[in-house]
């Protein structure tokens, strides 16, 4: 999986007519007005929704059909960690970018565990913040850039062969992605829905510690062509 932090120029959605719906989950009024100010002003996000504690945000990924979740860990009623875990577990296609005031340090590999897509902290500029929600939509992982190499260190230390970390059906997905075939195709040929398979796709970047799509693409070409590389 590709990784992309606030560092680095990321290969990011580019702005389209067709408008990515968001939703905010922020025990803040004032912070989901600036959030869906921010957002509503761009050409290609809206905001389908808002939630302020965790009941209300299950119920809202439910019933809106979201095509992404900005979670703040502190929530009135409930946290961001349970919400996480359970959006991820009963809806593994939507992914979710975490937006807290906590320290990245500390909760930031900690929700990527759990199913997040991406963390930024509440300090963060604006256009980061629009930087991180077009990344994590096109399928990648945002963290800053000094959590990215943290993220990398910690993955070269993993001892263990990482396609251990696959379940069978993961393995799967990912030799077909090393023939070439498509999401669409590889859901066909294994009796899966396209956001099924796009859900295994994503677990398998965070389990191989990949960032990006094309990252992916490389990983699985290598591993068809009999080529192992590290990740």
């Amino acid at each position: 999986m590709t990784m992309v932090n606030s560092g680095t120029t990321a290969n990011v959605l580019p702005v389209t007519n067709i408008r990515r719906r968001v939703l905010i989950v922020d025990d803040h009024p004032i912070v989901r007005q600036g959030l869906k100010r921010m957002i509503d002003a761009e050409d290609d996000l809206e905001v389908c929704g808002e939630a302020d504690s965790e009941p209300n945000a299950r119920n809202a990924v439910r019933d809106l059909d979201p095509d992404i979740v900005i979670v703040d860990l502190s929530l009135q009623d409930g946290d961001g960690l349970e919400l996480v875990r359970a959006v991820h577990a009963h809806h593994p296609e939507v992914p979710m970018l975490v937006l807290s005031m906590h320290d990245e340090a500390i909760y930031a590999e900690r929700m990527l565990a759990e199913g997040a897509s991406g963390y930024i902290m509440k300090q963060a500029a604006a256009d980061q913040l629009l930087t991180a929600l077009r990344t994590v939509l096109q399928g990648d992982t945002y963290l800053s850039a000094e959590m990215a190499a943290v993220h990398k260190e910690a993955a070269n230390k993993m001892g263990s062969d990482p396609l251990q970390r696959l379940s069978n059906r993961e393995l799967q997905v990912l030799n077909l992605v090393g023939r070439g075939v498509s999401s669409r195709d590889i859901a066909t040929e294994l009796g899966l829905s396209v956001k099924t398979v796009e859900s295994h796709r994503q677990s398998i970047k965070r389990k191989l510690h990949l960032l990006t799509n094309s990252q992916l693409i490389k990983y699985a070409m290598n591993l068809h062509a009999g080529r192992r590389q590290s990740t």
